[in-house]
């Protein structure tokens, strides 16, 4: 693993630019927890202040700092998109490993279940239970209705690899040493799947974060919880754009674009690391 990633950063500037971000994400995280101010203060600094040295992004007409916020902000958000990457590839990985090596009757029914989530919109889906639990979906809640919904797609990607992997030598090495299928799936095929399990890591993320921010803008997700997502919420609502406040706006819309970006740009660097071609040529290079 260390090996995979000291290539990635070597040979992958997209890598090494979006993981750059991300530690820059990860930093203001880490620094919301010595924020002088709890998220919910109000009244806490002048109110409606321009950036300034002082006050970095400015304030809220509520008085509170857009810096602070946003490292709350940041960390809800990447919170939630944890969360659900986290339930929905766990489901995704465990089913498509079992799935894709038992096969027969088991992988035609489970197959059957997961094209039939596939074909269900998610979005309207989380539109409609967002709009049920107004008021009363908090963070965990949404990230773990995120993940439940976002199972389907990674489970067929594993189990087309799993598939593929269940006939090699290695496989048929493994079955006639006695060894269970349990074990066989654990040790010989997962370490395979990791590779691709990040890249589809970095696609979850994306999904999520887009998943909350949209749901917090249309002010169905937990408004009174700091979010990338409830600050624009928030920052519409108070009408900034009409009264001359854009930095209101713009720190939190900037925050996700910047984020969105840095996933991006590690999901793409994984992706020409996993290039078959462009792996050939990385070992012309290190002969």
């Amino acid at each position: 693993m260390l090996t995979t990633i000291r290539d990635l950063v070597r040979f992958s500037p997209s890598f090494r630019y979006g993981s750059l971000i991300l530690l820059v994400a990860a930093f203001l995280v880490i620094l919301s927890f010595f924020s002088p101010y709890e998220p919910d203060d109000r009244r806490a600094v002048e109110r409606n202040e321009p950036p300034s040295a002082e006050f970095i992004f400015g304030t809220t007409s509520t008085g509170q700092d857009v810096f602070w916020m946003l490292t709350f902000g940041i960390r809800n958000t990447l919170l939630i998109a944890g969360v659900a990457v986290v339930i929905g590839r766990g489901i995704g990985v465990f089913l498509g490993l079992l799935t894709g090596y038992i096969g027969g009757i088991f992988d035609r029914i489970v197959s059957s279940i997961v094209d039939s989530v596939i074909v269900i919109p998610r979005l309207p889906l989380l539109i409609l239970i967002a709009a049920i639990m107004r008021g009363s979906m908090s963070v965990l809640a949404l990230g773990v209705l995120i993940g439940i919904l976002d199972w389907a797609h990674p489970s067929k990607r594993y189990r087309a690899q799993v598939l593929s992997l269940r006939e090699r030598d290695f496989t048929h090495t493994a079955i006639f040493s006695g060894m269970s299928s349990w074990k066989i799936v654990i040790q010989e095929h997962l370490p395979f799947i990791i590779p691709f399990l990040l890249a589809d890591i970095v696609s979850g993320f994306l999904f999520a974060i887009g998943i909350e921010v949209t749901l917090a803008i249309l002010g169905l997700g937990d408004l009174d919880t700091q979010s990338i997502g409830s600050m624009i919420y928030w920052g519409n609502y108070y009408q900034s754009l009409l009264t001359n406040r854009v930095w209101v706006l713009i720190a939190p819309i900037a925050a996700s674009i910047i984020i969105v970006v840095g996933f991006y740009l590690v999901s793409v660097g994984i992706s020409d690391f996993l290039d078959p071609r462009k792996r050939l040529l990385r070992l012309q290079t290190k002969e």
